[in-house]
């Protein structure tokens, strides 16, 4: 840590990027509960709507990559106040909306903004705090990061049950005008800029790559992984992934540093935190559905279930930090996914009959497990690569992590209608019930949505258990040697970044 760095008041940076990543995080999971309502308002089809959230996690998943490019080239200061900036123009035009097209038009810009906002939070703490600080920073950062898209749910239902959708983006608006005045009077610049040059193939085949995986992952959840526009969007993706990747590895001076896989711990922790969000998905996809569909409870209610999880990841954030910062993150981790582990397997024993309580109980304990390993998992491993590299681990992570959450999401919701599909026509062949008989007909479309929330849980399940083998190998550590011979090669001489 530089002298000039380690004189920076950092209470007043820390709120200034814990304000931005919860506005824009919170923003991510306000819309889902609401797109019922959108589509009826603006008169539009399920296929069209999804782009709301399809398109969101594209600009993020294209502009990501870029991260690290981006702080190598301009300052804190301009990357916060560009990133909060774009957001709020993209939210007046979402709360203004009267038609689909506007509508789309402010979730990209919005998408820019958070694109830009996630890897620089985790540059800034990793840069202002020491190796044995970091443990307590990222846990205050984790209340925005764990607690915003949880409760977004919650507070999305009880809006759409009585107001309008347009109500979601006024709450947000100001939000956001608060972080980009509080950015504007306290944020700081704690970067060097390195001022490389912009590797514009690498950004046509890392839009297309990821690009081509994030939609292909997405649309299998509607069509199915055997649609055309599926295989045809994963073939193309993987393509230009690939000869990115070759690219990028002979470049010295690269878009998204693919060495930093030579790190051990970080590549360890990497799988783990994939392994994580995928399963992290099931519950937040598939538990909705089970409390609506067949307990038949209102959305704010079943956002409601969801709340004391999301209060206890909030509170437990920080404390997981300060515990990371003695013990490191093995234990954290192992004693996390046990928990996450055998809650989830109680997901896979859900019925018909399973009580409202009964669900609250295990989504939370679900959500406590989680919360003890989340941030020391990202933190173990970001501790290892040497400070030029924070950029590309932070925006690496980032990138798997959204690409992971996408396979996630398509892969489980996939399982889940396969298994739904059929179980009712096993059910309906086997009690030979008529298709008039609507009684009978709810009762076999409830069991067998059962079955498919339960079946989509065990592979969740599986993918915890995974997780949870490779969190023994965890172990403590400090910036490893740098790889590169000269980190600046192929680029102007670094200056210190000014307002």
């Amino acid at each position: 840590m530089s002298q000039a760095v380690a004189k920076l008041k950092r209470g007043p940076i820390m709120v200034a990027i814990i304000l931005g990543a919860f506005v824009t995080l919170l923003n991510q999971t306000l819309l889902n509960v609401a797109l019922p309502k959108i589509m009826a308002d603006l008169e539009i089809t399920t296929n069209t709507a999804q782009w709301l959230t399809t398109g969101f996690m594209l600009v993020n998943g294209v502009l990501i990559p870029l991260s690290a490019y981006f702080i190598g080239r301009f300052s804190t200061r301009q990357l916060f106040n560009t990133a909060m900036l774009l957001f709020l123009i993209g939210t007046v035009f979402c709360a203004f909306a009267g038609n689909f097209e506007v509508l789309m038009v402010g979730r990209v810009i919005q998408a820019a903004g958070a694109g830009i906002m996630m890897p620089l939070m985790s540059i800034v703490v990793l840069t202002i705090f020491k190796v044995e600080e970091r443990g307590k920073a990222m846990g205050m950062m984790g209340v925005a990061m764990i607690f915003a898209p949880a409760v977004g749910p919650t507070l999305s239902g009880w809006i759409v049950q009585h107001y309008s959708w347009h109500v979601l983006f006024y709450i947000i608006m100001p939000l956001a005008i608060i972080a980009l005045l509080f950015g504007l009077k306290f944020m700081q610049n704690v970067n060097e800029l390195t001022m490389p040059k912009l590797n514009k193939l690498g950004v046509v085949l890392s839009t297309i790559g990821f690009g081509g995986l994030l939609y292909g992952f997405s649309e299998a959840g509607n069509g199915g992984w055997d649609s055309a526009e599926v295989i045809v969007s994963l073939g193309v993706g993987a393509l230009a992934l690939i000869l990115f990747i070759v690219k990028e590895l002979f470049n010295k001076v690269p878009l998204l540093e693919f060495r930093v896989f030579k790190y051990d711990m970080y590549s360890l922790t990497t799988v783990i935190n994939i392994l994580v969000t995928m399963a992290m998905y099931a519950g937040m996809i598939l538990t909705p559905i089970y409390m609506q569909n067949i307990l038949g409870l209102t959305p704010m209610k079943s956002g409601l279930a969801l709340l004391p999880g999301a209060i206890l990841m909030g509170i437990m954030s920080p404390v997981t930090g300060a515990i990371f910062d003695k013990i490191g993150a093995r234990w954290l981790s192992v004693v996390g996914l046990l928990i996450t582990a055998i809650s989830t397997y109680e997901f896979t024993q859900l019925t018909v009959d399973t009580s409202y309580a009964h669900m609250i109980l295990i989504y939370t304990i679900r959500m406590f497990g989680m919360s003890l390993l989340m941030m020391p998992v990202q933190t173990a491993g970001m501790n290892q690569l040497p400070q030029r590299l924070n950029p590309h681990g932070s925006a690496m992570s980032q990138t798997l992590r959204t690409v992971g959450g996408a396979l996630g999401t398509a892969w489980l919701v996939t399982v889940f209608s396969n298994k739904t599909k059929d179980v009712a026509t096993e059910l309906a062949i086997a009690g030979q019930v008529n298709p008039e008989d609507k009684a009978a007909m709810l009762d076999v479309t409830n069991h067998a949505t059962v079955s498919g929330i339960n079946h989509a849980f065990e592979y969740a399940l599986w993918l915890t258990i995974a997780a949870l083998a490779l969190a023994f190998f965890i172990r403590k550590t400090k910036p490893g040697k740098d790889f590169a011979v000269s980190p600046n090669a192929n680029a102007e001489a670094p200056k210190t970044a000014k307002a």
